[in-house]
């Protein structure tokens, strides 16, 4: 291994069974006062992981890319948050921006942002993404479409919008937007609840689709099996969620979450159908102010506990779970990016419990969204002006 790979490896192993690393439990939390629920709710033990990572760059000078999904040839659909689609090739050849997409409205965090393809796509050439639409007078949503990409790969074809988050609000902030499948073909989309104060009581509002999982066909309407909700929008999965950036299906197929928190309180939650989630009304994390998040509880009847949360934050973004024969130390852990953790966040589970956690690669940068690559690498887009596809393997 060269010296500027040793450099980039994850955590800086030095010492067989020896991480050189920061205490991240060391940190103090945010919201001072507030105690888990259960044991091993938060700060679980620091996995002692003595593995290195090779850190290679495909490609760079992307412009903040948010979402990833690889194609059957190895290539990489990417998408950078101001409108722009590109393939990028296994060995970094990166296309100009793909046409034929909606308008987005790119603001803040709002922009081009996941993208996702099925299982099919060798035969129907067809993809999924999700973005921030424009809706008149300074608003905006989240939104989801449908189109086929031409033979050629320059031109998005047939497309159609299936999913519009309702309703439509002024503001630049909480869009959700991760695209998962499950395995009966349906399509979960997260969303978030605007964060404006006005807004972010909408989580708790079903009649909404704002701080939500929605559940969709593929093609548009609600999917079959959803739960009925009273008074719900039928594309509802669950609810009372603040901006979920990071979702995935685990080895069994059922989806989990992180969403973002406040200051503290990020949260993994395996959402279950109809049940509420708790935001803004529950909360491990105070305002950016520095004040209580409404009155300042933690639990309440009817309002289910997140598996496991962090404060101080690290701000999650992009998940996925393990599988594969380059890590197999790693296989059914969590890969979770972080951007305020600046770090690739791995969570060992036993079940419903969190029993460990490590970071890797601390410092590199925002990291916005995690993949695993056919061979078993990981693949982690780094969120910047200089965005960059960054290939993980084993070291040693």
């Amino acid at each position: 291994m060269n010296l500027r790979a040793f450099w980039t490896i994850a955590s800086f192993a030095i010492l067989p069974g020896v991480v050189v690393a920061q205490d991240f439990n060391a940190a103090p939390p945010n919201a001072t006062g507030q105690e888990p629920a259960v044991a091993g709710q938060t700060r679980a033990p620091i996995i002692q992981d003595d593995i290195t990572l090779i850190r290679e760059t495909i490609t760079e000078g992307l412009n903040h890319p948010w979402g990833m999904d690889q194609l059957p040839d190895g290539s990489w659909l990417v998408t950078e948050r101001p409108g722009y689609l590109r393939i990028v090739s296994p060995t970094g050849e990166t296309s100009a921006p793909i046409v034929g997409l909606p308008e987005v409205s790119a603001r803040r965090q709002g922009g081009l942002l996941d993208v996702v393809v099925a299982d099919d796509f060798a035969q129907t050439q067809r993809v999924w993404w999700s973005y921030a639409e424009p809706r008149g007078f300074a608003s905006n949503t989240t939104a989801v479409a449908t189109g086929v990409l031409s033979k050629d790969r320059a031109t998005m074809t047939d497309v159609t919008v299936i999913f519009r988050q309702e309703p439509a609000w002024n503001s630049r902030l909480h869009f959700g937007s991760r695209l998962v499948f499950d395995p009966q073909g349906a399509l979960f989309v997260t969303t978030g609840e605007r964060s404006v104060p006005a807004a972010r009581e909408l989580a708790q509002d079903v009649s909404t689709h704002l701080g939500k999982v929605i559940r969709i066909n593929p093609m548009g309407g609600a999917a079959d099996g959803n739960p009925e909700i009273a008074g719900g929008q039928p594309e509802i999965w669950s609810y009372g969620h603040r901006n979920i950036q990071a979702a995935a299906l685990d080895p069994n197929g059922v989806l989990w979450t992180v969403e973002h928190g406040p200051r503290g309180g990020d949260e993994l939650n395996r959402p279950e159908p109809g049940k509420n989630y708790g935001w803004p009304v529950i909360s491990y994390g105070e305002g950016y102010s520095g004040r209580p998040i409404g009155d300042d509880i933690t639990a309440q009847d009817g309002m289910e506990q997140p598996i496991y949360y962090w404060d101080p934050v690290i701000a999650p973004s992009g998940m996925v779970f393990y599988s594969g024969d380059l890590f197999p130390e790693w296989n059914g852990s969590a890969l979770i990016g972080g951007l305020a953790g600046r770090a690739l966040v791995r969570l060992e589970l036993d079940q419903d419990r969190v029993t460990g956690e490590a970071r890797y690669l601390q410092g590199m940068g925002r990291i916005r969204d995690v993949d695993i690559a056919d061979d078993g690498a990981v693949m982690v887009l780094v969120d910047a002006d200089n965005g960059a596809l960054i290939r993980l393997t084993p070291g040693n």
